[in-house]
């Protein structure tokens, strides 16, 4: 059943979601072509999934279920076809971070005023607002700003048209540094202050219009330009204020000493935000005065004030942001946060009842410049909410996929089979927002957050991430190899997402094993100790994933967000990420690696990371123990052929993929010394190694992140594993593992073992390759 609500109320900028849609009119960007996203990644059968399009084109829906063969879209159950063509419906995106405050200041003659905050630049070739009630060119008011020559500047105006005179500007800056500007208003003379020096004064003694602060907004981190919200920081804010009388020069040269880490306790403040909220949306006005803000487009905390310097922080020390007195409050703003399109829903689709778990997308299909093109939005349908479960539980990498989700508004190409880099696709040719968890901000902030209300093109059913010939891909698609096969040896399984699971860690009491697939790279402590209470109080996991458990992940639904701090640029974190800055806001605890952060990913499943390798020879299984009972019952597996298994008769089709996982001994030694506060740790016992693949002169990566060339090196190590905490344990240790079940008989033959030794269930309709 589809439910047109394409005449709904369309977003409206007076209606505000918890700081991530703008409440007051914001610089927008209008997309090319379309671009759509549901309101969750899963639904359960029976339920309603809701899509936001935006497009300028005409368009239908189709609802699909994806079929038996992963390429051919005809395979695909079809749910639903528009009977009709949808119009075309624009919805603009409203990016750029910034401190919206409601209260004003009274638009009077200004005495005296002081504006005050330490801010440390990300770009410096364009106007910025820093501390603003502003609108240019009719509402020009009073501002700190960063100018386009990478200067501080001040501007005392009279609330109307901009007047070039009243702009003080002085002290060249430069990038990734802090400094303490400040600009005062003495009734006759304005002077900028930067790092506690004087740089720049105006006198308005010749002039006689009244200093007064206008009628526009105040802002921190933007100002407006005709009316819109504009003009936005690219750069980190710490103690931001205002002051009724102008500070003299020792107060200034006292607060800079100060470096943001102590409240202004002087006469006359009006305003003053310390920022120690260090997470959501609101930043309160510590005076009283009722000048409270939201911060619009989230931003990034737990970044530290103008006193800290995150890189003296070791990875391994035993560190608590909250009892560091002298780490300060920052905020970190981006002229491309975005993290919610805020759209209106366009269509609705109201799952069968009876329909079964499994993978599905909404095809908006549409012409655009004279061809045929199909826009997927790809969701999860769990089963009905009191319906019988499957004996198997199938987790979907989905926190990977939003890793992944570089240029959610990537360019419409008309080809299906795309070939995508880690970074992304090609941006769409408005320039909008396109950083992911490996590729920053516009002006190089470290991604640290992607947003759950966003198109994600990258989990698209036909996304290919190698060279054509290769057809390599280790996102949804890849994932969708396991599913086919399961699904045509007439397993039984019920689908869940990452964020299934987050929100509910109990849902897989009651299954006989979980299979975690394909590349289940990033876990929440929640995913984590549920899959463990699982295992321990006697389950099962088939782990045929690569680089699994890899970074840690939280997850503020309010908001709307997946945070991820990524720190080590040699194993995929961000260039200017530093140690101190991977401390996550929604929980305080520690991020980055799993295994730094008390959740390793080898003490629940027994392997961790091996690292991740080039080149189109992914490698190939050699087994360790041809006698073990995983390669003889209940069906024998013959290697009197060829030695190997987990690859096509010919090609590049291996099970290696790109990324493995190892046993502890498996690991290389040290690249460099242990690092102090670095532990090796023991090996749980009764871990069974029965295949792995090996490869010479390899660039292997060490339990401390660091890579180096090994003579033999490791990649991948198949194992089997009785936990003596309770739980069995498969693991393949690769990527690639699913991508190869139905080329190679022998890996057929072996997963069918696996699956009897962990449910006691056999095939109902097995046929092999």
């Amino acid at each position: 059943m589809i439910i047109d609500v394409s005449r709904a109320i369309s977003f409206v900028l007076a209606i505000s979601v918890a700081g991530l849609v703008p409440a007051a009119p914001h610089q927008a960007i209008r997309l090319k072509g379309l671009h759509a996203y549901a309101d969750d990644e899963s639904v359960a059968a029976g339920e309603v999934i809701r899509f936001q399009v935006s497009s300028e084109v005409p368009y239908r829906l189709r609802v699909t279920k994806l079929g038996l063969k992963v390429d051919d879209r005809s395979s695909d159950e079809t749910f639903h076809l528009s009977p009709k063509t949808y119009p075309a419906k624009v919805q603009s995106i409203h990016p750029g971070s910034y401190v919206r405050v409601a209260k004003k200041l009274p638009n009077v003659g200004l005495e005296e005023l002081t504006l005050e905050c330490w801010v440390r630049p990300w770009r410096l070739n364009a106007w910025q607002g820093v501390l603003t009630q502003h609108d240019y060119p009719d509402q020009c008011g009073v501002g700190l700003f960063i100018n386009g020559e990478g200067q501080a500047s001040f501007y005392v105006g009279s609330g109307g048209e901009y007047d070039r005179r009243a702009m003080v500007s002085g002290g060249k800056l430069k990038v990734r540094q802090w400094y303490h500007l400040v600009g005062t208003w003495n009734g006759h003379e304005s002077a900028l202050w930067v790092n506690g020096k004087k740089v720049g004064v105006w006198s308005a003694l010749a002039e006689s219009q009244t200093r007064q602060p206008g009628k526009s907004p105040l802002r921190v981190g933007a100002y407006g330009q005709s009316g819109n919200t504009s003009s936005f920081l690219d750069g980190d804010i710490a103690m931001p204020a205002i002051y009724s009388r102008a500070l003299g020069a020792e107060e200034i040269i006292e607060q800079y000493n100060l470096r943001g880490l102590v409240e202004p306790d002087r006469e006359g403040l009006l305003a003053c935000w310390p920022l120690m909220e260090e997470r959501g949306a609101k930043v309160a006005d510590s005076t009283g005065n009722g000048y409270d803000g939201e911060i619009v487009n989230l931003g990034t905390w737990m970044i530290g004030g103008p006193s800290f310097d995150g890189t003296r922080i070791s990875r391994y020390a035993d560190y608590d942001p909250k009892q560091d007195h002298t780490r300060g409050h920052g905020l970190r703003l981006a002229s491309d946060d975005l993290y919610d399109c805020g759209w209106s829903v366009t269509q609705e689709y109201r799952v069968p009842k009876n329909a079964k778990s499994g993978l599905y997308a909404g095809w908006f299909e549409f012409e655009l410049n004279g061809k045929p093109h199909r826009y997927p939005v790809t969701f999860i349908v769990n089963k009905a909410p009191k319906a019988k479960k499957a004996p198997l539980a199938m987790l979907c990498a989905t926190t990977t996929w939003r890793a992944y989700s570089g240029a959610n508004f990537a360019k419409n190409v008309p080809r299906e089979n795309r070939f995508w880099s880690t970074s992304g696709q090609v941006n769409d040719p408005s320039n909008p927002t396109a950083y992911n968890m490996y590729r920053d901000h516009r002006y190089g902030q470290p991604a640290y957050q992607v947003g759950l209300r966003m198109p994600w093109p990258a989990a698209g059913p036909e996304i290919r991430y190698s060279k054509e010939q290769v057809d390599y891909s280790h996102l949804m698609r890849g994932e969708r190899f396991t599913h086919v096969w399961l699904e045509k040896q007439g397993y039984d399984f019920d689908v869940y997402s990452s964020l299934d699971l987050h929100r509910d860690p109990n849902l897989l009491n009651g299954y006989r094993a979980l299979i975690i697939n394909g590349h289940d790279e990033y876990w929440s402590k929640e995913m984590y100790e549920g899959v463990d209470r699982y295992l321990t109080t006697g389950g099962s996991v088939a782990v045929l994933s690569g680089n699994t458990m890899f970074w840690r992940v939280t997850f503020d639904e309010e908001l709307g967000t997946m945070e991820c701090r990524k720190y080590g640029p040699g194993i995929g974190g961000r260039k200017f990420a530093n140690v101190g800055e991977i401390w996550h806001s929604y929980d305080s605890q520690r991020g980055s690696l799993m295994r730094n952060c008390g959740y390793p990913s080898w003490k629940v499943i027994g392997l961790d990371c091996s690292g991740w390798w080039g080149g189109a020879n992914n490698g190939v299984y050699t087994p360790t123990k041809t006698d073990h009972f995983l390669f003889q019952t209940p069906e024998k597996v013959s290697f009197a052929d060829r030695g190997t298994f987990g690859h096509a008769p010919s090609g590049y089709r291996r099970a290696g993929g790109h990324e493995g996982d190892i046993r502890l001994s498996s690991f290389a030694k040290p690249v460099k010394a242990i690092p102090d506060g670095g532990v090796f740790p023991a090996e749980p016992k009764g871990i069974e190694t029965v295949a792995n693949i090996k490869r010479k002169n390899a660039r292997a990566l060490d339990y401390f992140a660091n890579f180096g060339k090994v003579d033999e090196a490791t990649l991948v190590d198949m194992i089997w594993w009785e936990r003596p905490q309770g739980g069995k344990v498969f693991h393949a240790g690769a990527i690639a593992w699913g991508w190869t079940l139905d080329v190679d008989p022998k890996q057929t033959k072996i997963m069918r073992n696996v699956l009897f030794h962990l449910t006691g269930l056999k095939a109902s309709t097995p046929y092999d390759p």
